[in-house]
């Protein structure tokens, strides 16, 4: 696994616990990073991307559902949520990453922990949602307090 899929596999699971229980982030991520041996920089970036989608995951949700209602997302697997949400803050709010490499990424994850059908669904979903993707990340600008932030 490449580096920085393996960073988005850590986030992935850190963000899918917390979406499942009331664990707080900051501990799931430490256990989480004692468990996988990642570089400072790969834990930073699996950090940035936790601590990004966690204080807005429900604009996240909201975009998500307005751009692609025919995949409600109380009717979505957890994990397929967390991938789909992830991707979104990849490549509409922090655009650190071209939108092509986040719906790769988003993929591959879904290929390693989703279901049969997870990796089909993620992309069509994404494919959907970058089709409006401008649009998505202005939205977004206006929605989110610029101040928010669960940083530990």
């Amino acid at each position: 696994m490449k580096p920085r899929t393996r960073a988005r596999a850590l986030a992935l699971q850190v963000l899918y616990e917390t979406d499942l229980s009331a664990h707080l982030p900051g501990d799931v991520l430490k256990t989480r990073l004692e468990e996988t041996t990642l570089p400072q920089d790969l834990a930073e970036f699996a950090r940035g991307i936790i601590f990004g989608v966690l204080p807005i995951r429900e604009h996240l949700d909201r975009v998500i559902a307005k751009y692609a209602p025919e995949w409600p997302l109380d009717q979505m697997a957890a994990i397929d949520r967390n991938i789909l949400r992830m991707a979104c803050w990849e490549f509409a709010i922090s655009r650190a990453t071209p939108v092509k490499v986040a719906i790769n990424e988003a993929v591959e994850l879904a290929k390693l922990y989703g279901s049969d059908s997870t990796a089909r669904f993620v992309n069509g979903v994404l494919g959907t949602l970058v089709d409006h993707e401008q649009e998505i990340a202005q939205v977004l600008k206006n929605e989110i307090p610029q101040t928010t932030n669960l940083e530990p």
